[in-house]
């Protein structure tokens, strides 16, 4: 054998093998963290842009003010963006 799939069987349990639950949990785990990333990466970008004029070697007390601001509202709007999306999610599943 190759190797690959070997801690994953469908019967899961004993001998170290991860079951079909244990394995959704580390998958939600892992996207929950790439979205942390992306959202980190996007927002960086942004405020970067919107804040530095003249890239140098530290920020002026302007700057910095720019980018707190900046990635507070940036920060306020994913939740609120993020709390009507999941109670969406949650209306339409009460439907179902």
């Amino acid at each position: 054998m190759d190797g690959f799939g070997s801690d994953f069987s469908a019967g899961g349990g004993a001998g170290g093998k991860m079951d079909a639950g244990a394995l959704m949990e580390q998958v939600k785990v892992q996207i929950a963290v790439a979205n942390a990333q992306e959202l980190l990466q996007r927002m960086t970008d942004k405020c970067f842009k919107k804040c530095i004029v003249k890239p140098g070697g530290s920020l002026d007390n302007g700057e910095q003010k720019c980018i707190a601001m900046c990635m507070d509202r940036y920060m306020d709007a994913w939740n609120t963006v993020s709390r009507t999306y999941s109670s969406r999610l949650m209306k339409e599943r009460a439907r179902m």
